[in-house]
């Protein structure tokens, strides 16, 4: 930042996020947070409540752009790839996604999956890191659940219980093919992943009570009917009976899932008018 400051180039910080746990840690170190978030050019945040942490720390005025992810378009790819994996799983059988998970939630989950009587159900869990892929297939096996790696590129077999998605760059693909997802990261203090592209697939949400990372997104799902919010696992396996015996309810929450998406588009074309005037001058090849 000093350098860039130094050389009078102009440095944006964009699509910015600040939950409330990581302003706090920032706000220990003003002597550095407070001059380094002063040297930006301009500050671009997500919400009202990120500009508002940012500006506590020492930024100047900061914009509101809305989230970038809102305006994200699902690659047809991927679609497909998702309309293979459901052919693949089973297209008849009911598809609970438990998608990036974090250390310690395939353990509670698989605790409160283990009671639900839903014929033919069929869990996929997608870990959020990778090195995690083996730690996850050892536990199930520790508990004689009887899995299949996405990496064994296989039908899925009909004593098949978990689906164990060991791959990169595939989270679209098991969201189409889903028909209710649970979003990792919120079960336990980790902060939550992000809930838009399940919600723009038209999917409906189950979500943790730890959501700090992405709070704002999460709360307007859940008010606008695309997310349900679940304490524990057995609150999210009781939600999951429900949706999955009742498709009127799972067809409410994706139209809810698709609005809510579609109503806060936006934020690439106020990102675009934003950094138009520092480009002046230059001509910009495709």
């Amino acid at each position: 930042i000093a350098e860039c400051r130094s050389a009078k180039v102009p440095l944006l910080l964009v699509n910015a996020r600040l939950s409330e746990k990581s302003a706090q840690k920032f706000a220990r170190v003003p002597a550095l947070t407070g001059p380094a978030l002063a040297g930006l050019t301009q500050i671009a945040a997500q919400t009202e409540g990120d500009a508002q942490r940012l500006e506590s720390l020492g930024a100047p005025a900061v914009e509101i752009m809305g989230n970038l992810k809102f305006d994200i378009a699902p690659p047809p790819a991927l679609l497909q790839l998702g309309a293979e994996f459901r052919q693949g799983f089973g297209a008849t059988r009911p598809l609970f996604l438990a998608a990036s998970t974090r250390d310690g939630e395939e353990a509670l989950l698989l605790d409160a999956l283990s009671s639900v009587t839903i014929p033919g159900l069929l869990t996929v869990i997608v870990p959020r890191h990778p090195q995690r892929f083996d730690a996850v297939a050892q536990l199930l096996a520790a508990r004689g659940i009887p899995f299949q790696r996405r990496s064994e590129n296989r039908p899925v077999l009909p004593e098949t219980q978990v689906v164990l998605g060991d791959s990169m760059g595939e989270m679209f693909a098991y969201y189409a093919a889903c028909d209710v997802a649970f979003i990792g990261g919120s079960l336990l203090p980790y902060g939550a992943q992000n809930l838009i592209e399940a919600a723009c697939l038209g999917k409906p949400v189950l979500i943790g009570v730890h959501t700090y990372n992405f709070a704002e997104a999460t709360e307007l799902a859940i008010e606008a009917g695309a997310a349900r919010r679940v304490a524990d696992g057995a609150e999210l396996t009781w939600e999951l009976g429900i949706l999955l015996k009742d498709p009127v309810q799972r067809t409410a929450m994706a139209q809810a899932g698709l609005r809510f998406t579609e109503q806060h588009r936006g934020a690439t074309a106020r990102l675009m008018a934003l950094i138009a005037p520092y480009l002046d001058g230059y001509s910009i090849s495709p």
